[in-house]
C-alpha cells in the first residue's frame, strides 16, 4: 500500500512540475540542425569546408518561461557540399556516420536540453543547456533570435570536448579543424 500511495503521489509530483510551462511542438518537417566543419593545414587548399544538415526529429518549446528540448538521429545527418563530387561527398558522408567521427550505430542521438534562458534583446537570447553528442554531455550556449515561430541560433563547439578525434589527412598536412558551428532554424507546429 506504502509503495500505490507513493506512486501516487510521485505522479501528482510530476503534473505539478510540468504546470506553468506553455510547451508548443517543433515542426520537425521544417526544422534543421546543420553543422558546418572547416578546414585547416598546410594542405587546406586541397581540403573542402563540409556543411552537414538533419531535419530535428523531435522536439518542444516553452515560451514561458523559456525552455527548449530537441533531438537529432544522427544516422540523418547529409553531408551536403555540393562542390563535391557524388561519390566523394558519399565517401566523406560513410566516414563521417561510421566509428571513427560519430559513431551512428553506438551514439544514435544528438539531443539538447536548456537550462537557463536569458534574454539579450528584443526577440534574442542566449540559451544555456546540456548538448549531448557522441555519448558526452557538456554545457553549450546559444545564441538565439526569434522572428514570429522562427527561432534561429548558433554555437561554437569543439568537437574533441565530446571525444570526437578532428579528421585528418596525409599525416595531419590536411584537417578538419577541431572547432565546428552548430547552427539551427526551428520552427514551432501550428496550434490546433
Amino acid at each position: 500500500m506504502r509503495r500505490f500511495v507513493f506512486l501516487l503521489f510521485a505522479i501528482g509530483l510530476l503534473a505539478v512540475v510540468g504546470q506553468g510551462q506553455d510547451w508548443r511542438a517543433i515542426d520537425t518537417a521544417n526544422s534543421t540542425l546543420t553543422i558546418r566543419a572547416y578546414k585547416s593545414g598546410l594542405l587546406s587548399g586541397l581540403a573542402h569546408n563540409h556543411e552537414i544538415r538533419a531535419r530535428v526529429a523531435a522536439g518542444r518549446v516553452s515560451l514561458a518561461p523559456e525552455a527548449v528540448e530537441l533531438k537529432v538521429e544522427t544516422a540523418r545527418l547529409e553531408v551536403l557540399d555540393p562542390g563535391l563530387a557524388a561519390d566523394k561527398r558519399a565517401e566523406i558522408q560513410q566516414r563521417m556516420l561510421g566509428a571513427e567521427v560519430l559513431d551512428t550505430a553506438t551514439y544514435p542521438v544528438i539531443s539538447f536540453s536548456s537550462q537557463s534562458v536569458r534574454k539579450t534583446g528584443d526577440n534574442r537570447w542566449r540559451v544555456t543547456g546540456e548538448l549531448t553528442l557522441h555519448g558526452q554531455t557538456h554545457p553549450v550556449s546559444v545564441e538565439v533570435t526569434r522572428a514570429g515561430d522562427n527561432f534561429r541560433g548558433s554555437a561554437a563547439v569543439l568537437q574533441h570536448e565530446f571525444g570526437i578525434k578532428p579528421v585528418s589527412v596525409a599525416g595531419g598536412a590536411g584537417k578538419v579543424k577541431d572547432q565546428v558551428a552548430v547552427e539551427f532554424d526551428i520552427r514551432l507546429a501550428t496550434q490546433n
